[in-house]
């Protein structure tokens, strides 16, 4: 007669109930954070329909009547300041950087993921020690050289910098994304005859759109967001919506609901284009986190 040996019962199967218990609580702890940090951000939207008056309470009320002043303090109904030329100066500097960081950092991630070059290492930490220096600290310098190029007050200025700034960010998360792709398709396509422009076209590309969805929209909120070189290095014709917002708090105080309406408007383009890449965005911060 055969007899088999049963395996011994694990911890984990003597308390399946405590398993349950541990993933109930991680659970509630993570909803009891995302409703601390979504709070400010309610109180801001509500704050935006209220009056000046009913803004200016401690605590706020909640039951105050609900206006649109505020949003229209901020398209210039009574003063005549229109917010669309710096929310146009902001789309375009931040668009154009973005897809010019696209165009540079894919080639370069690359090269540093799945052609690497010699001593790839080092060129990562070079990329990494350019976001060492405070920005503050090169302020100074690159004023004297755009008020030498006649560059200042000029949307152009805007989009080399954000460029510059967020070009090391999108290296390191495009090379990430990159490493995962399997080298056997690669190597395939090309015993196949792809070049490398039909590699990019048709492999790397679509292979790694979670990817390039996170990053350029992490670059568009750093530059969008972007407020010391456009508050120093603009001054009429190229201000940023950031730098718009600061309008608001004048000598005769901070009107509060105006301030959190202007803030609203100006975060929606940020929104949008977040719930609009919400699922390539979700693959893509989670591509490469896990080996």
């Amino acid at each position: 007669m055969s007899t088999s040996v049963l395996p011994k019962p694990t911890r984990a199967d003597r308390r399946p109930g405590r398993s349950r218990r541990n993933s109930a609580l991680l659970g509630l702890a993570a909803w009891v954070a995302g409703v601390f940090f979504f709070l400010p951000i309610a109180w801001m939207v509500l704050t935006s329909f209220h009056s000046e008056q009913d803004a200016a309470t401690n605590p706020p009320s909640l039951s105050a009547s609900l206006t649109l002043d505020g949003y229209r303090e901020f398209f210039g109904s009574s003063t005549g300041a229109s917010p669309w030329p710096s929310l146009i100066n902001s789309a375009s500097a931040s668009v154009v950087s973005t897809l010019l960081v696209l165009a540079l950092a894919i080639p370069a991630a690359y090269a540093l993921s799945i052609r690497p070059v010699r001593k790839w290492s080092d060129v990562m930490f070079f990329f990494l020690s350019t976001k060492m220096l405070p920005a503050v600290a090169g302020l100074l310098p690159i004023y004297l050289v755009a008020q030498n190029l006649g560059l200042l007050d000029n949307v152009l200025l805007l989009v080399i910098l954000y460029t510059s700034m967020n070009l090391p960010i999108a290296v390191w998360m495009m090379r990430s994304f990159l490493a995962e792709i399997p080298t056997a398709v690669l190597e395939a396509a090309a015993i196949d005859g792809a070049g490398l422009v039909t590699l990019f076209r048709k492999i790397i590309i679509p292979m790694a759109a979670p990817g390039i969805a996170a990053t350029s929209l992490i670059c568009f909120i750093f530059s969008w967001n972007e407020m010391l070189f456009a508050r120093v290095l603009t001054g009429v014709r190229s201000i940023t919506s950031p730098v718009f917002l600061t309008s608001f708090v004048t000598s005769q105080g901070l009107f509060l609901a105006k301030v959190c309406a202007a803030a609203v408007a100006v975060s929606l383009p940020v929104l949008i284009a977040g719930f609009a890449a919400q699922d390539k965005l979700v693959q893509g911060l989670s591509l490469g986190a896990v080996k």
